[in-house]
């Protein structure tokens, strides 16, 4: 079984208990000093060491977070956030104040960090790893963009922290397993804290012991439910894992103090998560040689679990094997995974339906395009009455493609089953796709010249380009305080 399928497929095998548990004591021979393993790791990270092609999907990342943090910028979760905070006027950048991206106001660099990584996750489109089973970017950027614009980092160097923090928090979250996810931890907002103090620990520097005690702090920081998804509230856990991994790697330059065995103690992050701290895994190479060559990329804005379904279903559609009319049952069998966290039955808001995979499954089965969802999606009455001809059967194998039949009218059936866990590494072709993407979410808010001025900067990003310089163009050039 391929290594991303193995480690979906455990969350799946796994028998929980949900009801009140301790602690559970973790193999302490296999878990000694992960904290300042990944922490050395991390710190000793140089850009030479990044193999070409990791390079550039991690711009491929880039230019994806821009993406959907344009287009979710104002969305009314950033917007009620930045009321919260209180946004002050306009300052440049040497009076500290840091890009608010799509709007034409500055803040401190935590707040930016808090505010940027909320609206990169607002519309559910950003990538993801199934090692990391959540969205490691979105955990990351918000942070080390804020920072590497006010310390005047370049590319090279925000690539390098960036890549820094994706390794750390896949290691971490290879080395805690599936089954906190599986449980209920929200990855993004728990081990994406670890990614951004990995990554500003690295632009600030820091050298592997005070990195240590960043990700030190960042176990104390680390939280997310998956109750809330489908709400404002998981949005939130990618700013507040951007704010709080900055925050941990702020103290810890500055000598705050932190147990530097707080992963892998009797009572530190993995023992509460999830029981499990394996280090030999975390510390082993990935299958591919860097987990960030397995990013995902979205191309529906919705939950990542219900791609498999919305590809099956759109190519029942295109081969014409399928129409809605002639629709009488439609069956996708789900794992664990897909019932724990997007199975909502009757979604009300466009928020909700990102987490139904019965009402996602409607909208392809009608064509609804889904590379942008309303709270007007929810209340189709068309796409409810096909919703009610489709059931959830349980029992598929985590990270395989979901099986779909189609049962119709005529008595005949229908089959699809399409893998979406499977990198692209044809880079060209991924970069062409994701150029097109990031057109349609960031013209609308800086104009067609603007977003194409902003996507060749980052499609070049490296030692010579200023973060600054690519900040400024990631705000309309009329951009007024809103």
């Amino acid at each position: 079984m391929p290594a991303v399928r193995a480690v979906i497929h455990a969350a799946a095998t796994r028998v929980l208990s949900y009801g009140p548990m301790a602690p559970t004591p973790i193999e302490t021979e296999r878990s000694a000093a992960l904290t300042g393993a990944l922490a050395g790791k991390a710190a000793t990270l140089d850009h030479a060491q990044i193999p070409a092609d990791a390079v550039e999907v991690a711009r491929h990342c880039l230019i994806d977070w821009f993406g959907v943090t344009l287009g979710g910028c104002r969305e009314p979760a950033p917007s009620m956030l930045l009321d919260a905070l209180g946004a002050g006027a306009p300052a440049p950048p040497a009076d500290g104040g840091c890009t608010v991206v799509g709007r034409g106001l500055r803040l401190a660099p935590m707040d930016a960090a808090l505010l940027n990584g909320t609206a990169s996750h607002v519309l559910d489109f950003d990538d993801v790893n199934m090692s990391f089973l959540g969205h490691a970017s979105v955990a990351v950027l918000g942070a080390a963009l804020a920072l590497a614009e006010r310390l005047d980092a370049d590319g090279s160097e925000l690539i390098t922290a960036f890549v820094a923090g994706y390794e750390t928090a896949c290691r971490l979250a290879v080395a805690i397993g599936s089954e906190p996810y599986v449980r209920g931890w929200h990855s993004t907002g728990t081990v994406g804290t670890f990614g951004a103090a990995a990554a500003c620990a690295r632009l600030l520097g820091l050298d592997p012991e005070r990195t240590a005690v960043a990700l030190a702090l960042a176990a104390s920081e680390a939280a997310g439910v998956k109750a809330n998804l489908g709400t404002m509230a998981k949005s939130l856990h990618a700013g507040r894992a951007c704010a709080n991994g900055q925050l941990a790697a702020q103290l810890a330059a500055r000598g705050f103090t932190a147990n530097p065995d707080a992963i892998e103690a009797a009572q530190g992050f993995a023992a509460l998560s999830g029981g499990t701290c394996d280090a030999d895994a975390a510390l082993a190479e990935p299958p591919s040689g860097w987990y960030v060559r397995d990013n995902l990329f979205k191309y529906h804005a919705a939950c990542y679990f219900t791609h498999s379904t919305l590809e099956g279903v759109r190519s029942l559609r295109r081969d014409g094997r399928v129409d809605a009319a002639a629709l009488d049952e439609l069956t996708l069998h789900v794992s664990e995974l897909e019932l724990g966290a997007c199975a909502i039955p009757e979604p009300t808001t466009g928020l909700e339906v990102k987490f139904s995979i019965a009402h996602l499954a409607a909208m392809a089965m009608l064509d609804r395009p889904t590379a942008a969802i309303a709270d007007a999606d929810a209340h189709d009455d068309e796409v409810i009455a096909v919703r009610e001809r489709v059931t959830l059967s349980p029992g598929a194998v985590a990270g395989q493609p979901t099986a779909i039949e189609a049962r119709l009218t005529d008595g005949s059936t229908a089959r699809a089953a399409v893998d979406v866990n499977t990198p692209q590494r044809d880079l060209p072709a991924q970069r062409d796709r994701l150029s097109q993407k990031f057109a349609l979410l960031a013209a609308p808010v800086l104009g067609a010249g603007r977003a194409a001025g902003l996507l060749d900067a980052l499609a070049g990003l490296d030692a010579g380009v200023r973060i600054r310089d690519v900040l400024a163009l990631a705000c309309a050039a009329d951009s007024a305080r809103v």
